[in-house]
């Protein structure tokens, strides 16, 4: 890893910043007073749990909170221009709007909120170009084809025309990246940037980012709850906890002598114990058959269908009550394509049994009252949870679905239990989704599946969003819940050391098909296949900060 490059003053300096939020008279302090710097060619990682005031500091660079809600009561955020600072604080529009984007871009958390579900990908990357490079036709192309490249998605061309909901959550990501990257900053701020990636291409976007601060000497902000990402890009690394800066310094000293009980807590944090293993004679939940998702590719005047993606091609699997299949592989593997397709979310071949019931040709009627056996956690709380609906709305709607004559007092009462079992108060029921962090949200979409008792539950991703800690914790949540009601799990996840502690049995998909499979004890300590070895390694060395 380069060294940073020292100069008279820091690229960017923030000094005693507090950021308070004003809402139905109340004034509630996000961030207290806190202070760092950041200089040329240098990253600094910022950690902590879910709602720590992370993010809001980083919002508060570029100015991108939701003022007049959000203030200021105390702080600066000098940021060099033309030879001297400018404070952002107080910066005009004009020249934050030169800055934002230019100088200074982001990566956001959430690539579906953040990408415009009505504009292609050429159009929303070459509407940077054009805005700060006053590029457009063909020199925008080759430059949006060339960003795409570098951030890992494959045959770009093809792409260009794309809409983001026809991206998987990987993909997306990575098209964020590219639009960051695309005007070259002098600061990078990356919340969150490797959630959605699997692990092999989080291996290469670390390289790509660490070899773009090499050559250009650009600074990151660099936002995670991986510890093992922190080892492999920062040089400095700040711990945050409930909006105050516990710790900071440089990385290696800080994680090998950790001062601060909470940044002890937080090395230690990972997810631990066995995976539960279901008996012998445990019933079948689910039973896939040569399982098929294709989808057809249209081309030309008359759109006529000219091909197929393949995205599922042949799956068989069992999955017995009290078992966990953790399904892994890249982004755009076809996992989360499985997971959707068993539980009949959209169209597929070859018999799917649930409970002992062909499901594939059940009318909607009658599919209805067996979904309360088949649930689903979707890997982007933000998308899965209604903005307009209350945490109890969002938990008891399948009840009321389920049990239309429940009355309110008793779905208040299941709701609450839920909320309980996932680690929320439950007298935050009434709140609603943008009142919770990421983390938080996560647990209220886990809530809302276990509120219905189901037998199946299809897990896309459920701790991505989560910190290590709360990683841990939701591992064990799910691990417990799975004993206590005889769970069966489709576990989809790219974090394999979560695999480890919940699979009993693992499979590796690559380009919608099964390239290995077996019990996850044997496929960690000896993978057979090279495209395992791949995984596994490019997980070790994430994991180690290699």
């Amino acid at each position: 890893m380069s060294a940073p490059v020292k100069t008279s003053s820091p690229l960017l300096s923030v000094r005693d910043l507090s950021v308070a939020f004003r809402q139905g008279g109340r004034t509630s302090v996000a961030v207290n007073h806190v202070s760092f710097e950041i200089n040329r060619g240098e990253t600094l990682a910022v950690v902590g749990e879910s709602g720590s005031g992370k993010s809001v500091s980083a919002l508060s660079v570029v100015k991108l909170l939701n003022y007049p809600a959000a203030s200021h009561p105390s702080g600066e955020i000098l940021f060099e221009k033309d030879g001297g600072q400018v404070d952002l604080l107080t910066a005009p529009d004009d020249v934050l709007r030169s800055i934002r984007g230019n100088r200074i871009s982001m990566v956001f958390q959430e690539p579906m909120t953040s990408l415009n579900p009505l504009h292609t990908i050429e159009r929303q990357i070459g509407e940077i170009l054009g805005l700060h490079r006053g590029l457009s036709g063909e020199a925008a192309r080759r430059r949006v084809l060339e960003l795409l490249t570098k951030v890992g998605i494959r045959d770009p061309e093809t792409r260009l025309g794309a809409y983001p909901h026809q991206l998987s959550g990987g993909q997306r990501q990575r098209v964020m990246i590219a639009m960051a990257l695309a005007n070259e900053p002098d600061l990078l701020i990356a919340d969150e940037p490797t959630t959605a990636l699997d692990v092999t291409v989080q291996v290469k976007i670390l390289d790509l980012l660490r070899n773009l601060q090499r050559e250009t000497g650009m600074a990151m902000l660099f936002i995670t709850h991986d510890l093992g990402i922190v080892r492999r890009i920062a040089h400095r690394v700040a711990i945050m906890r409930r909006g105050e800066i516990v710790e900071a310094g440089a990385v290696g000293e800080v994680f090998a002598y950790p001062q601060h009980a909470y940044t002890q807590a937080l090395l230690a944090a990972e997810p631990k114990g066995e995976p539960a293993m279901p008996h012998a004679e445990a019933p079948v939940v689910v039973d896939v058959r040569d399982l098929k998702v294709h989808f057809p590719i249209r081309s030309g005047l008359f759109k006529r269908v000219t091909g197929s993606v393949k995205a599922v091609d042949g799956i068989s699997l069992s999955i017995r009550a009290g078992e966990t299949l953790g399904v892994v592989g890249e982004s755009g593997s076809g996992k989360t394509t499985l997971g959707q397709a068993i539980l009949r979310l959209i169209r597929s071949e070859g018999p799917i049994m649930v409970l002992g019931r062909d499901i594939q040709g059940v009318g909607h009627d009658a599919l209805r009252p067996m979904r309360r056996d088949m649930q689903i956690v979707f890997q982007d709380p933000y998308g899965s949870l209604s903005p307009r609906m209350s945490v109890a709305e969002i938990v008891a709607e399948g009840l009321y679905i389920q049990q239309p004559k429940l009355t309110t007092e008793a779905a208040r009462q299941i709701v609450a239990e839920a909320l309980h079992d996932v680690g929320l108060d439950p007298s935050a029921m009434d709140r609603y989704p943008h009142e919770f962090s990421g983390g938080q949200r996560q647990r209220i979409a886990i809530a809302r599946a276990m509120a219905l008792d189901p037998k199946f539950i299809v897990l896309d991703e459920p701790t991505s969003a989560l910190d290590m800690s709360v990683q841990a914790q939701i591992v064990d949540l799910l691990r417990a819940l799975q004993v206590k009601r005889n769970l069966a799990y489709l576990f989809i996840s790219h974090d394999l050391k979560v695999v480890r502690a919940l699979a009993s049995h693992v499979l590796v998909m690559r380009n919608g098909k099964i390239v290995e499979e077996g019990p996850a004890a044997r496929l960690f300590a000896s993978p057979g296949q090279a495209y395992t070895r791949e995984l596994f390694n490019a997980a070790f060395h994430v994991e180690q900060g290699i």
